[in-house]
């Protein structure tokens, strides 16, 4: 069954180079970033922020720690995802502060807080640990932004290969707040699109009945 969703995912691919005369509005800009923002996250927790970058020179000194590829400084905007790691925690109040956005008795608030905090407690026993839950988490976003960009036309490419520490420090990050997850251009594409290669449905997926 064919429709606009899937002429989407039919579209999107890993663009390697952008065209650099044309650059995404501010409306199409916001619209994926929405998409980002309002994605799931375990336990609503949010533990996310979305860094935007337009300038040029700050593109050009993050590309030798993105293993040097062209995206980074041919692209319209680059995204970097942080995965937060304060904000996770349960002294920090803020997971406190998102449960609290639904209006809730405190007894119930008590219990949320209480399942949070030992569900979790392992995964909040160390900044290293917060990260590998947290950036998991973003990878949703990145998804649904990308996804959502492919529907309005313009092209991304989600990148891993990058020096962590170098980035971070380049951006000036306070990593016990945030840590790098994932970085993404968006633009639109230079080139035809490759032919998308995929394994077939029935190696995929499998029913249980």
């Amino acid at each position: 069954m064919e429709n606009d969703f899937t002429k989407a995912m039919d579209f999107r691919h890993a663009c390697k180079i952008f065209d650099e005369n044309k650059k995404i509005s501010d409306d199409e800009m916001h619209y994926i970033l929405e998409a980002g923002r309002k994605s799931p996250s375990s336990f609503g927790m949010e533990a996310w922020k979305f860094l935007v970058i337009t300038n040029e020179a700050l593109k050009a000194k993050l590309r030798p720690f993105c293993w040097d590829q062209v995206q980074v400084t041919s692209c319209s905007h680059l995204v970097i995802v942080l995965a937060g790691i304060e904000n996770a925690k349960v002294e920090s109040g803020m997971p406190k502060k998102r449960f609290s956005r639904r209006d809730m008795p405190q007894e119930s608030l008590d219990f949320y807080m209480d399942i949070y905090a030992k569900h979790l407690a392992k995964t909040l026993s160390s900044d290293e640990n917060i990260y590998s839950w947290t950036a998991k988490q973003s990878y949703i976003a990145l998804g649904n932004m990308m996804t959502a960009a492919a529907f309005i036309g313009i092209d991304s490419c989600p990148i891993e290969g990058f020096e962590k520490e170098s980035v971070e420090e380049v951006l000036g990050l306070d990593k016990s707040k945030y840590q790098l997850a994932v970085v993404v251009p968006f633009g639109y594409r230079i080139n035809e699109q490759p032919t998308q290669l995929r394994l077939p449905y029935d190696e995929v997926v499998e029913f249980i009945r």
